[in-house]
């Protein structure tokens, strides 16, 4: 079961990550996506910043716990809040949403179960 948690925690972490970078660095299509939700630009960097400590304490928890189980808790909250911002816009456009909440709610139960 270590090895399953290990490997979806590596994927989220890169996921997270490339995500985190692409809000800091101020890419095309985070900048797109919070137009069309209608987030701040001014919100990018902290958005960024929290992705960037959520996959940081993932591979963190793969030597303490109970970091990986905080991080994976904060991003699946991150991810609901996310919803939200999709429900107040009236997109239906869930894939991306979706694969990101989906892979949070994997990291969070198989670090709960390891």
């Amino acid at each position: 079961m270590y090895a399953a948690c290990a490997v979806v925690t590596v994927l989220a972490a890169a996921v997270y990550g490339a995500a985190a970078v692409a809000n800091l660095i101020g890419h095309a299509y985070p900048k797109a996506e919070a137009d069309r939700l209608g987030v701040p630009r001014s919100w990018m960097p902290v958005l960024g910043a929290l992705l960037g400590a959520g996959a940081l304490g993932l591979l963190g928890g793969l030597v303490v716990p109970g970091l990986g189980i905080a991080a994976a808790s904060g991003l699946v909250l991150y991810f609901v809040g996310a919803f939200g911002a999709h429900v107040r816009a009236g997109d239906r456009r869930y894939g991306p949403w979706g694969c990101c909440f989906g892979l949070a709610v994997a990291a969070l139960a198989l670090r709960v179960v390891a």
